[in-house]
Order: C-alpha cells, then structure tokens, then sequence
C-alpha cells in the first residue's frame, strides 16, 4: 500500500464503515465515503482531518454505482483499496416464516451489492497492477445458525467470491481479503430487528463484544501489510465467542 493511499469505503456512515473511515484517515489516507445517508457521510468528512469526497448511493443500484464511480475525478479515482463492508441482516425467523422482502434486502445488497462495486473497482486496480480488495463478510458465512439461513447463505456467498476474485487476479498485483468478524455491537442489530433497540440490546447481554474500531484496525493491518503479503482470510471474535452460537455471558 502507498504511503498515503485512496481508500473507498462503502456503508461509510455508520458502524465498521465509519470506524474504517476514522481509521485510514489517521494514516493520511484519501478517502471516497460511500453510503445511502448523504448527511452523515458529510458529518464524517467534515469530521475527519482528511481529503476525501462523499458518494451519496445505494449498493444495490448497479447503474447508480457504476455512474458514481465513473464520475471520480483525479486524485480520488486512483483507488488503492476498497473497503467492502456494506451489509446487513433483516430478521431472524426461520425459513418457512421467513419475510421475503428481508431477504430480497440481504441477498442484494451482501451478494449483489458486493459485485456491482467490485467489478468496477477492480477492472481499475488490474489495469494499474496493483490495488487491495477487503470485504466484511462475517462468521455466519462460516456457520450457520437458527433463524439466519438467508443471511448465511449471503455471507458464505462472499466469502466464495472473495475466494474467487483471488484466483481470478492472481498475478495482477491485486490483493484480496476477506474479514469475518463475530458479534460487533454496531447499529447491526437494531437494523436486524427493525429499530426494536430493546431486542438488539440482548444480542450483547451479559458479554464484551468487539467494537467498530476493533474491525476497523484489523482491517487497516491487513492493508498495510507489504506488498507481496496477502491475508487471505481472518477471522475476528471476541473473546467471550467461541462459535456463531457458543457464547459466554454472565
């Protein structure tokens, strides 16, 4: 990674995307602050002590992403690392109760919205011969738990295309990671239980989960790692989590 590189960063709003944004700006980092809420993205850029623009769009738009990110003028369009990262759960029923429309919500925008801004990105940092690809996945991509089938099956689908993407840069100078973090106490699951904060709350009763900033230095570490080191895949739990579903609360 370059000394001062221009890093985008989508679901930059709020949560990991945020803490991300903090992160890189205090390496001196460009930035591309992509997100749906226009004023917060522009709360954070006025914020941060850094040089960045604000991409006001949803993911799940392919033409509205692909028109924003033809619309990068020099110096943000010389991407160095792109920072997967937004997502989301809606629900927690089991399949056959399941609400479709939560999971028209997590396929496009954890499985379609990953794709629309990669291709893009990634056409760019193969042509310059070098360029990072780091997407937040998660260890429900790993394993499965009662309820979040659909949501799983989202985030298994990004760790296989981050697993692909790898194979399909190999010996471009392109790097690509995935990070799967465990229980993070972000606005995750107050969107999972549609703004029920009582009900979110009890997802990290009785035990320490890992904080924004926790993920947001992980995956500054994996960025900053030399050029020819290549974490494939890490995995961040904290350390009251053993598995998706064996925890330790008190």
């Amino acid at each position: 990674m370059r000394q001062h590189p221009t890093v985008l960063i989508t679901g930059a709003s709020s949560g990991i995307g945020e803490a991300c944004a903090r992160a890189f700006a205090e390496r001196g980092a460009r930035l591309v602050l992509a997100a749906r809420r226009r004023d917060r993205l522009e709360a954070l850029q006025a914020a941060l002590a850094a040089d960045s623009v604000v991409l006001p769009l949803d993911v799940r738009d392919r033409a509205a992403v692909e028109e924003a990110l033809a619309g990068l003028t020099p110096p943000f369009d010389d991407l160095d690392v792109l920072v997967n990262n937004a997502g989301l759960a809606a629900g927690l029923d089991p399949l056959p109760e399941g609400d479709v429309d939560h999971w028209d919500r997590m396929l496009d925008t954890n499985v379609r919205g990953v794709l629309n801004v990669t291709r893009p990105v990634v056409r760019g940092m193969v042509a310059r011969g070098r360029g990072h690809v780091i997407t937040i996945g998660s260890i429900a991509g790993q394993e499965t738990y009662p309820g979040g089938a659909v949501y799983c099956a989202s985030k298994a689908a990004v760790d296989r295309l981050t697993e692909g993407l790898r194979m399909d840069v190999l010996g471009s100078g392109v790097r690509v990671s995935t990070i799967d973090p465990g229980l993070v106490e972000t606005e995750f699951s107050i969107v999972r239980f549609d703004g029920d904060t009582e009900r979110a709350g009890k997802v990290y009763e009785g035990l320490t989960p890992l904080r924004a900033e926790d993920v947001a230095d992980a995956v500054r570490w994996v960025a900053e790692r030399p050029g020819h080191v290549q974490v494939a895949e890490m995995l961040l739990l904290p350390t009251d989590q053993a598995s998706a579903t064996r925890t330790a609360r008190r």
